[in-house]
């Protein structure tokens, strides 16, 4: 038996979820595929994976070899891009979540790029706005905005962003503008919540935060309708700068009480067990270029 393969078939059947899914991958039969992971486990000596008739589930065992397995892979890709002097080129996929409206709005344009410096590399994007999942579901990079929370993952900066809090010129003009914190309650708001609990808006940094909780005419725990709601005119908001990157530019969109706005960063984050393969380190790299010029604009304020 071939181990790498047999490693690197285990780990592809766990990441698309099936073995028919590996074997059409692979242009083999699924029997194969299923006998190659059999061959496996006896070898082992321990069951690896569960079997359902829909679905298939790591055991404890399994899991521990999966975090093995991958660590092997990347280890055997690092070594042959080392001995070949740069001469091998990177390959392979790299499964990635994002959270969904920062997929669509700032990493699908950044992939045309990606792709043809290394047509060997393939992207798997899932979204998701928590990186926390990335151990369990196998994924080897998370794109996450603001500060992490303690957890078993390591987070490079890509860049950073404003918290800024927004409105349209139309909203404005037939509002009034807020010159304060105090005057925020007169205004109607667009509340981002999480669970069935609102979220504060935090305006300044360190030991001088202010926090305000607006009554919020329009509630939602989807970035994209509050983008959508503050586009609409419906009322102010506190978003990440990246949210309205391009209406800040055009000016269709304006800051507010900018002295009290606080930045966040923008993290690439991953497992901190795994080592970093060469491909994730070149996609991390990439992002790390393209990003230092994605949220550049010229402030515009009321």
């Amino acid at each position: 038996m071939d181990r790498l393969d047999a490693m690197q078939t285990f780990v592809r059947v766990i990441e698309k979820g099936s073995f028919s899914a590996v074997a059409k991958e692979r242009g083999i039969g699924q029997p194969a595929v299923s006998k190659q992971i059999s061959a496996l486990e006896e070898e082992l000596g321990t069951e690896l994976i569960h079997r359902a008739s829909r679905s298939i589930a790591l055991t404890e065992a399994g899991r521990d070899f999966y975090e093995s397995a991958l660590r092997i892979l990347d280890d055997f890709e690092n070594a042959a891009s080392r001995i070949g002097r740069g001469q091998t080129a990177p390959k392979g996929l790299i499964r990635v979540t994002v959270p969904p409206t920062f997929a669509r709005l700032h990493m699908v344009s950044k992939l045309p790029a990606f792709f043809a410096a290394y047509p060997d590399i393939a992207v798997e994007m899932s979204t998701s706005e928590s990186p926390v999942t990335i151990i369990e579901d196998g994924f080897d990079l998370a794109i996450h905005s603001g500060d992490l929370p303690d957890s078993p993952l390591v987070a490079r900066k890509l860049g950073q962003t404003m918290i800024v809090l927004v409105a349209t010129p139309q909203y404005l003009a037939r509002h009034g503008v807020p010159e304060s914190l105090e005057d925020l309650g007169r205004f109607r708001s667009i509340v981002f919540v999480e669970r069935s609990s609102g979220q504060p808006w935090s305006f300044g940094a360190g030991q001088d935060v202010k926090r305000v909780i607006p009554t919020g005419v329009f509630r939602t725990s989807d970035l994209e309708q509050l983008r959508m709601g503050v586009l609409e005119h419906i009322g102010i908001a506190q978003a990440p700068a990246w949210l309205f990157a391009s209406e800040l530019r055009e000016g269709t969109v304006v800051r507010l009480l900018m002295p009290l706005e606080r930045t966040v960063p923008i993290l690439a984050v991953r497992p901190a067990s795994r080592r970093m393969s060469a491909k994730v380190r070149i996609f991390i790299e990439h992002l790390e270029k393209t990003f230092a010029l994605c949220f550049q604009f010229n402030p515009r304020s009321s």
